[in-house]
């Protein structure tokens, strides 16, 4: 079987995902034409060509202005639709999705609107593909911490739909500390916990948002090998890494693949993942990540088997569920 057959083919999850940024560029000018939207962009292709980012930043202020065109439930769906039918056939059998609230409810548009479209698609694509899929609602950390906990306060009718929170937007000056209070009050309604952190700031990021936040997972982590007294906690204790290979090289965290330190954290031990990110503004989703990873790291099957098995372990699916993707997964890289 040829490289690329193996990887979409091999059984796997998707854990740090964006559905803000699968928006590709078609289907923005779709929306913005339905909806009234102007775009400072003639095309889909001169829309694409801005993708040019030197840091976070760069991108975010794209990304928030992209996610302007989503305005009715049917937005949200065609959305959802979308990235699910691509994840299929990218050998995703679960997809754990951010989804960041604060971006449409100050544009005035409620959870009932964007929660009830993502129901419909995730529903649809679970019927139609077998994909299932559950959501992670992100609190944007540039805002502050009040904000957040008004976020949570207003998700109360729909937590049933979530299934953990996480911590997105710029990071550098903003520590996971700040939002103590709000991941425990979200523990104390059930929701599991994840945060980004080590992508731009510093290990002592990562640190904070396992000890001041419950993160259950790390969402890129890649700075990390700058502390090796905490990777080798991470290690120890197997908590997940949900790398994105391509979004790294995109905006600048490191200048090329080979330079990625990727197989480095394989080789230490570390519970890494393989993820997309946003990939209609980083050029890849989750199989395009692997791949490139394969080609320019070097990674066998057997790594790539085993970066599929940790996206399975590291899911917050139930334990039976667990077992039967893995027995899926190892008769297929058998």
């Amino acid at each position: 079987m040829e490289l690329e057959a193996y990887v979409r083919g091999l059984p796997k999850a998707e854990l740090h995902l964006h559905i803000e940024g699968t928006l590709e560029p078609e289907l923005m000018f779709t929306l913005a034409e339905r909806n009234g939207v102007d775009l400072p962009y003639r095309s889909a292709d001169e829309l694409r060509t801005a993708y040019e980012f030197t840091d976070l930043q760069s991108f975010l202020d794209i990304y928030y202005q992209g996610a302007g065109v989503l305005i009715t439930e049917d937005d949200f769906a065609d959305l959802m639709g979308a990235y699910l039918e691509r994840a299929h056939a990218d050998g995703v059998r679960h997809a754990e999705i951010f989804f960041d609230p604060q971006t449409h409810t100050e544009r005035s548009i409620g959870f009932e609107t964007f929660m009830a479209g993502f129901a419909r698609a995730q529903q649809s694509a679970a019927e139609r593909l077998g994909i299932t899929s559950a959501l992670i609602m992100c609190f944007l950390r540039h805002l502050p911490a009040t904000e957040a906990a008004a976020t949570l306060d207003a998700a109360g009718p729909y937590l049933d739909r979530i299934e953990a929170v996480g911590l997105d937007s710029s990071e550098a000056g903003f520590p996971p500390g700040l939002f103590a209070g709000v991941y425990a009050a979200a523990r104390d309604r059930g929701l599991r916990a994840v945060a980004h952190a080590g992508e731009e700031g510093p290990p002592e990021y990562i640190r904070s948002a396992l000890d001041d936040l419950g993160a259950e997972r790390i969402d890129h982590g890649v700075r990390i090998v700058d502390d090796p007294d905490l990777l080798a906690r991470v290690v120890r204790d197997q908590v997940p890494l949900t790398v994105c290979p391509l979004s790294n090289i995109k905006l600048r965290v490191f200048d090329t693949m080979a330079d990625h330190n990727l197989t480095a954290l394989l080789d230490a031990g570390a519970a890494v993942t393989i993820n997309s990110d946003d990939p209609a503004y980083f050029g890849g989703y989750i199989g395009d990540n692997y791949l490139a990873a394969a080609r320019d790291l070097e990674l066998s099957r057997a790594d790539l088997a085993q970066v599929a098995r940790n996206s399975i372990v590291a899911t917050f699916l139930p334990d039976d569920r667990k077992a039967a993707l893995l027995t899926e997964l190892d008769a297929f890289a058998r």
